[in-house]
């Protein structure tokens, strides 16, 4: 799945988790949390989709967050998680969900330019931008606040796999929805840092 996917699923996945627990998130946050598997792209002794989309590794490494922040913690869990158990769990080769376990992969074999997963990133992308605006998070996402710096990792993402093109460079079909959310990050970062200067 391409960063428009992981980021839409990722704030989909909180929303369920705030519905059902009611509690609050740092909004910037979940965005940024939902990419973290993806760092193995910038470290290039690193398997792509391997150590660091294994579910065992992401529950050790946040296990001391759901300990001290119990119940508030599990949002952020979930955008972590949502990004291998859906997002790259369903294309190309899998991941390597059970690493040290083992190194087999696990997925769904979707190939990642395919019309298929186009159209679910889409779908995911239209549902997102809409539960945005109908929960009002989007004012919320918005607002001049020092944590909308964190929005710098899924702009970088965006601005890596879609105008850059670093791989896997996300296909043309989703050039719109990627930038619809570059630009909402861009314009929340810059409300904070214009908020500065005043």
């Amino acid at each position: 799945m391409f960063a428009i996917g992981h980021l839409s699923l990722g704030y989909l996945s909180f929303k369920i988790c705030q519905k059902s627990l009611s509690i609050d998130v740092n909004l910037p946050l979940i965005f940024a949390v939902s990419l973290i598997p993806d760092v193995d792209l910038l470290v290039p002794a690193l398997l792509h989709r391997g150590p660091t989309h294994s579910i065992i590794v992401l529950t050790i490494a946040f296990a001391p967050i759901l300990l001290f922040y119990r119940i508030k913690g599990i949002p952020y869990y979930a955008a972590i998680v949502q990004h291998v158990l859906v997002g790259d769990f369903s294309t190309g080769s899998g991941v390597q969900m059970f690493w040290p376990l083992t190194s087999n992969w696990y997925g769904l074999g979707l190939q990642m330019k395919s019309l298929t997963l186009v159209l679910i990133e889409w779908a995911t992308f239209i549902l997102a931008i809409a539960v945005l605006a109908q929960t009002r998070d989007i004012h919320q996402l918005l607002k001049p606040k020092r944590s909308n710096l964190l929005l710098a990792v899924p702009s970088g993402a965006i601005f890596l796999s879609s105008i850059v093109g670093m791989s896997p460079p996300a296909p043309v079909e989703l050039l719109i929805p990627h930038l619809a959310f570059l630009t909402i990050f861009a314009f929340s970062m810059l409300r904070y840092l214009a908020s500065k200067t005043s």
